[in-house]
Parts: C-alpha cells; sequence; structure tokens
C-alpha cells in the first residue's frame, strides 16, 4: 500500500512499546493515527505530547462492543481507516504448561489472539468493501517456533496470530487489502508492567532474554517498510531461521516418511 494515499491509521497497544514505535512511523508519513490502548493515563501524556497528529481511544481488545464504539468514533474524527494494526498485548506467564492456571492461560489468549481477531472483525469488512488498507497483526518469534519453556500459552496465542494473519491475506488479497504479520523478537519495552497492569503475572523465563539493540522506533519503520512492499512476514532480529530449523526438519521428515510408504 502506498502510505503517501493513506490518510487514517488505527494503532492498538500504542502508547508505549513496539505500538508507540509503529504510531510515530505513521505520522513521520504524513498520516493522522488513532492511538487504542487500555492505559488512559499513558495515552493521555502521549496524545498530549503529539498535538493534533493523533487522538486517543481507550480500549480494552477484549470487549468488542468497545471496538464498534472506538472505530465509529475514530472515522467520525479522521475518516475511514486505511491501515489497522492490531498490535496490544500482554507477556508470557513463565509458567510450564503442568503449572499453570487456566484463568492465566485464558487472559493470554484472549488479549493476545481474541484480541486482535477482534480487531479484524470490526475493519477488515469495510477495508474489503472499499477495495483498499492494510492490517498488520503483531505476532512474535514464539508465533514461529516454541522453543523456550514457559513460552507455552504465549506461542499457543501466537501460532494463533500467525496463522489468522496468513489466512486473512489470501482472503483479503483479491480486495486490495494487504495483510502483514509483525513477528518480533525481544526488545526492551515496558510490556511487563503493563502485563501486571491487566492482571497478567511476569516469572522468570528458564532461559535468559537476549540482549537486543532493536528499538521500537527501527520496529516502526520495519512495518511501515512491511505495508507499503505488501510484505507477508516481518521478523525483526537476525537467525530467526535457526531456531526454527528443528521443528521445520520435523515436519519435513513426517512427510518424507508418509510420502515413501507404498
Amino acid at each position: 500500500m502506498d502510505l503517501s494515499h493513506a490518510r487514517h491509521a488505527f494503532v492498538t497497544g500504542g502508547a508505549s512499546g513496539l505500538g508507540l514505535g509503529i504510531v510515530d512511523a505513521m505520522v513521520r508519513r504524513g498520516l493522522r493515527v488513532t492511538i487504542a490502548d487500555i492505559d488512559a493515563e499513558t495515552l493521555g501524556k502521549v496524545v498530549a505530547e503529539r498535538g493534533d497528529t493523533v487522538r486517543g481511544a481507550v480500549l480494552d481488545t477484549r470487549d468488542r462492543e468497545g471496538w464498534q464504539r472506538a472505530k465509529a468514533e475514530a472515522e467520525a474524527a479522521l475518516g475511514p481507516v486505511d491501515v489497522l494494526v492490531n498490535n496490544a498485548g500482554i507477556a508470557p506467564n513463565g509458567r510450564e504448561f503442568a503449572d499453570m492456571e487456566p484463568e492465566s492461560f485464558d487472559r493470554i489468549l484472549a488479549i493476545n489472539l481474541t484480541g486482535i481477531a477482534n480487531g479484524v472483525f470490526a475493519f477488515a469488512a469495510d477495508m474489503r468493501a472499499r477495495g483498499k488498507g492494510h492490517i498488520v497483526n503483531t505476532s512474535s518469534q514464539a508465533g514461529l517456533t516454541a522453543s523456550v519453556p514457559g513460552v507455552g500459552a504465549y506461542a499457543v496465542a501466537k501460532f494463533g496470530v500467525t496463522a489468522l494473519s496468513e489466512g486473512l491475506r489470501q482472503e483479503m488479497a483479491p480486495h486490495g487489502v494487504g495483510v502483514t504479520v509483525l513477528c518480533p523478537g525481544y526488545v526492551s519495552t515496558n510490556l511487563a508492567e503493563n502485563t501486571v497492569k491487566v492482571g497478567g503475572e511476569i516469572r522468570q523465563y528458564s532461559a535468559a532474554m537476549p540482549d537486543s539493540d532493536i528499538t521500537p522506533r527501527d520496529v516502526g519503520e520495519m512495518v511501515a517498510s512491511a505495508i507499503a512492499n505488501d510484505e507477508a512476514v516481518v521478523v525483526t532480529h537476525k537467525h530467526v531461521w535457526r531456531s526454527m530449523e528443528p521443528r521445520l526438519a520435523a515436519i519435513r521428515a513426517a512427510c518424507d516418511l508418509r510420502d515413501s510408504m507404498a
């Protein structure tokens, strides 16, 4: 999608972290942005700092009626949404499946997967009818390979986002609407703090988080480029393929075994 022809972006989880990096990338390209976030206090500060280039919408992405209100108010103020970025999410709980409270599992899926689907439900049909737009869904490297203990529920949600995005891309392409799945690696943000604010839990993973020089601004620029070039997938860090190889090799081996049977 040529962003020079876009006017309005709607970004969830946009008041901090990767979402704010994406917001600022859209603003740099001349779009007005509706920043949707559950944290009203932080949202107010961000909107005040950026003036009339953005507007705020307090939104819990689990709330489908809230989505409809936020959409109606955003489009009344700034016109149809050209770019939807479903970015809001929470961190892994650090628990293995055998030790996990079902409520924690439900919360992670409700915010990280159903919350993104709710954004699609709210906007995709209108974009299809107009024959214009782009949707970005934030998954994770954990949505490509489930390789770290204690990230299991998070990976379930993020694999779901990846599948949703791949299916949606096939459905929307004939109608001129692009879909990108964003699969970031570790970027230093306030995700843990935001997770606690919505009642989530944070525990130490069995594997240390890697150092990263990738910033939210970097990710915002990657997303803007992906929209412009209609890229299906964005990874933010090097060597992601290496982490996927064992899983893909096992799938290939299973397929080869079945193909070899009479």
